[in-house]
Order: C-alpha cells, then sequence, then structure tokens
C-alpha cells in the first residue's frame, strides 16, 4: 500500500472516530479530564517539534557557516527568521491549547 493511501485512511480514520465526541450536546462530567489531557497533549507535541524542528534549523546554519563564512550576515537573518516563525507556531499550540482547556473546563 503506498504512502498516500496509508496518511488517507489514517485520516479517514481519525475523522470517524473523533466525530461522535465532537458532535457531544449535553454536559458529561469527565469532558474536563479530556479537556486537561487534550491541552497537555496539544503543548507537548507541539513543544517537542517545535524544539527538533531549532535544532534541525540551528545545525543546518552551523553547516552552511563553516562551508561559507562570508555568507555569515545572511545565514544569520535566515536562521534567526526561522526560528522566530518556529518558535510562534509552539505559541500558537499554546494558546489553542489554553482555549480548548478553558472551554471545555467551563463549559
Amino acid at each position: 500500500m503506498s504512502r498516500n493511501v496509508r496518511t488517507f485512511l489514517f485520516v479517514a480514520f481519525a475523522l470517524a472516530v473523533a466525530s461522535p465526541a465532537l458532535a457531544q450536546t449535553t454536559w458529561d462530567p469527565g469532558v474536563s479530564r479530556a479537556a486537561l489531557f487534550a491541552g497537555a497533549g496539544a503543548i507537548a507535541i507541539a513543544a517537542g517539534l517545535g524544539a527538533l524542528a531549532q535544532s534541525r534549523a540551528v545545525l543546518g546554519a552551523c553547516e552552511s557557516l563553516a562551508r561559507n563564512p562570508g555568507a555569515a550576515p545572511q545565514i544569520r537573518f535566515s536562521l534567526l527568521l526561522g526560528l522566530v516563525l518556529i518558535e510562534s507556531l509552539v505559541i500558537y499550540a499554546f494558546v489553542t491549547a489554553l482555549i480548548i482547556f478553558f472551554v471545555l473546563w467551563n463549559g
């Protein structure tokens, strides 16, 4: 089975499993626990992948500087811009996790 087919099946399965939970109309006391785990899981994944992306960016910048020291200003600017954008995605995930947590916690 090709990679695209597996990805499509995974996304279809995830949507099929999530749809009954999203269709919930009454308040369930267990939702507050789910909100805690959803928020914590979202920020944990975002922080971990953000740290991995930042380490890869710094690695690429260091290798580029070692190969061509004359291009240091351009490489430094690109590195800092990339790090800012990566960190902003982690901050967006943190804000989203807080929104999920407080909306589900307060009902």
